[in-house]
């Protein structure tokens, strides 16, 4: 699907939320189409999911980092976890949780804490903080990125006749990141993609995008509203949608767009992909990476100390 500029700027502008909502094709391969841009639109039921690979329920096994949770897991094996939680049918949801995540539930318990102990699955999506696991008795395994996981979960959708409903964005990319999902995955069924205003909606708008997704047939629901706004947000409404499995994806949706570039691979090796973002978004990104780095300094000091102390090395003064 493409966007004209003249689209784009109409969607901006409008006050109302941008849905779009995908016909399906008699054979189940969904398209994107321009011509379906509405608000608000009928629900589309979405057909039938063929039988599921059984995946054997999962026993968690975490490393807590930065009073963070996060479960041991590589990236296929977070496919899996999805893939059980799908099967298991009641809502719930995932965390992507990097280096920001972890100073703002550090920073705010009261209100990070109960979204941080009710997801389902925590995955390190920061090199830093699968480094601070080693000093841990569990080692996290790896990094598992929510820009790798997307393809991911769109392979194993289209595999199992997954819906997915993308939800966030400015106006167009969730519905580009949408079709060149689909174009790469054939099979892929696109349950809808929406773009809400950045604001409170009413009511009558909330209560219409609430039977849009409970009602398109979903098994993953997809959030791009930024950090912490999309974990607090699907935290809030994740039992009422009735959603299997949701998750926020932060920039996933612009890197696949090409609404922003994702750092060479060298770059995420050596835990410096901050460093590349920082350099394309400095306006937005300085302040809190700057954030980041003051609390990730403190939160090293800090565990210093603790293992100072658990060598016998100093006892802190009462």
């Amino acid at each position: 699907m493409s966007i004209t500029p003249d689209q784009s700027s109409a969607l901006s502008s409008s006050p109302a939320p941008v849905v779009y909502v995908p016909p399906t094709h008699a054979a189940g391969n969904p398209s994107v189409s321009p011509d379906r841009i509405a608000a608000p639109v009928p629900p589309v039921v979405a057909p039938a999911a063929p039988a599921a690979k059984q995946i054997p329920p999962r026993t968690r096994k975490c490393s807590n980092v930065w009073g963070v949770p996060f479960d041991h897991v590589t990236l296929d094996q977070s496919i899996d976890a999805v893939d059980a939680l799908i099967q298991q049918g009641t809502p719930s949801y995932v965390i992507t949780a990097n280096l920001n995540y972890a100073m703002l539930n550090h920073h705010d318990p009261a209100s990070m804490g109960p979204v941080t102990r009710d997801a389902a699955l925590i995955l390190a999506d920061g090199q830093p903080i699968v480094w601070r696991s080693r000093w841990n008795q569990e080692q996290l395994p790896e990094r598992v990125a929510g820009s790798e996981m997307i393809y991911r979960l769109a392979k194993r959708s289209a595999e199992q006749g997954w819906g997915i409903y993308f939800l966030g964005g400015e106006p167009g990319v969730a519905a580009t990141c949408a079709d060149q999902l689909a174009r790469q995955y054939p099979g892929l069924r696109i349950a809808g993609i929406e773009s809400p205003p950045f604001r409170q909606l009413t009511d009558q708008e909330q209560a219409d995008q609430d039977a849009r997704i409970q009602n398109s047939g979903a098994q993953i629901l997809l959030v791009a509203f930024g950090q912490p706004k999309g974990e607090k947000w699907i935290h809030q409404n994740y039992q009422r949608l009735g959603i299997p499995v949701s998750i926020q994806l932060g920039a996933s949706f612009d890197f696949i767009a090409g609404t922003a570039t994702r750092a060479p691979e060298i770059w995420q090796r050596f835990g410096m992909e901050w460093a590349y973002r920082m350099m394309t978004d400095p306006k937005r990104l300085v302040p809190r990476y700057a954030a980041n780095a003051w609390f990730l300094i403190a939160a090293l000091v800090e565990d210093w100390r603790q293992l100072v102390i658990r060598w016998g090395m100093w006892t802190p003064q009462t």
